[in-house]
């Protein structure tokens, strides 16, 4: 499954991403229907090969894109909702058995919110209980003016995950969903069993107590302790790749410096991706690139500058600098001194970037 807070994602800022899985339920309805699927993705900047592929991601605001243009294409102003309601929910994987495998509906939920950013990093779920159980959703980094068909695909698959682990038709006490629907189809009614409430300020489902408190019929404290630990390794590795694009770019500059190859287009190429793309992903940790290439340059100046056997002609060109005089320049910008007065002083590395900006011997 997927998850969502409007602001910013945790660790390090790749553009919210997700399996894809619903792009591809949203495909298979547009195959059956005999419609063009791959005239469709064109318009969302895609290819049928990159959607199809399982092990690819999409980013979230792309997957929402699919969705609306297959809603045009099938003329269907519930496609989200349709779409929900006929899949496979363990089609989901490990969330859902996690979730199917846990004492009470509140403790599936809370394991909803914990493993949900596994697979969807554009959908935060929080869980709160106080006389009522609540689980909002948020999106994060995506623009939740613009969708209606992905929001209610969550909200229909969470009802329905909600109602199969505990073998009930149990209703919520409220929903609220924050796009508007003057004149709700009946069927949206029929499906939750109550009015849902449109145009509201937040998107959350509200549980009364006694609901939240239902037995899971398929609760196993061992096997949910086994997927747990497999849910947190996943978890874990997750994160970690959301470190890895930062981190990956400060890694090929230093190589790239000497040969003046340490740009956009050199770097995206050698991580696979477009220049617009890399560009994005290190705009949402809240970064540039030549701020990055600036930031290690001067870095990298110091711990050469530590090295006394380096002369300054080598330095310069591990910096990327033609000239010595344009490493004297930049160097005298990132701390206020030059390299050669770094060096005599015997500054230590780091130390630099607290001399007064007029220290300017050579």
């Amino acid at each position: 499954m997927e998850n969502m807070e409007p602001g910013k994602t945790d660790g390090f800022g790749a553009i919210p991403s997700a399996p894809g899985g619903i792009a591809r339920l949203a495909c298979a309805r547009l195959r059956e229907a005999g419609k063009d699927v791959a005239g469709a993705l064109r318009r969302a900047g895609l290819s049928a090969e990159k959607v199809e592929d399982p092990a690819a991601r999409l980013e979230v605001h792309t997957e929402i894109k699919i969705l609306e243009l297959a809603a045009e294409t099938l003329g269907d102003d519930l496609f989200g909702f349709h779409l929900a309601r006929s899949f496979e929910l363990r089609e989901i994987g490990l969330v859902y058995y996690v979730m199917a495998s846990s004492e009470q509906l509140a403790e599936a939920l809370h394991n909803c919110v914990r493993y949900s950013r596994i697979h969807n990093e554009g959908v935060r779920l929080q869980f709160s209980q106080d006389r009522v159980a609540t689980l909002a959703l948020d999106y994060v980094d995506v623009d939740r003016a613009s969708d209606k068909h992905h929001m209610e695909f969550w909200f229909v698959t969470l009802m329905r995950i909600c109602r199969q682990v505990t073998d009930s038709r149990l209703a919520p006490r409220q929903l609220k969903v924050r796009h508007l629907r003057t004149d709700p189809p009946a069927e949206i009614k029929a499906f939750f069993g109550i009015d849902v409430e449109f145009g509201a300020g937040t998107d959350e489902i509200v549980l009364s107590e006694p609901v939240a408190s239902l037995p899971v019929t398929g609760r196993d404290i061992y096997l949910n302790e086994l997927l747990r630990r497999y849910a947190d390794d996943a978890l874990a590795s997750r994160s970690r790749e959301r470190m890895s694009i930062r981190s990956a770019v400060e890694q090929l500059i230093p190589e790239l410096l000497p040969h003046g190859k340490a740009s956009v287009p050199e770097v995206a190429q050698r991580l696979g991706l477009s220049s617009r793309t890399l560009s994005r992903k290190l705009h949402y940790e809240q970064t540039a690139f030549l701020d990055m290439l600036d930031e290690l340059r001067a870095s990298l100046a110091q711990r050469y500058l530590s090295e006394r056997e380096l002369p300054m002609s080598e330095i310069a060109w591990l910096l990327g600098y033609r000239e010595v005089s344009s490493f004297t320049h930049a160097f005298r910008r990132w701390t206020g001194t030059t390299p050669r007065r770094f060096r005599t002083s015997g500054c230590r590395l780091g130390e630099a970037a607290r001399w007064p900006a007029s220290s300017t011997g050579s």
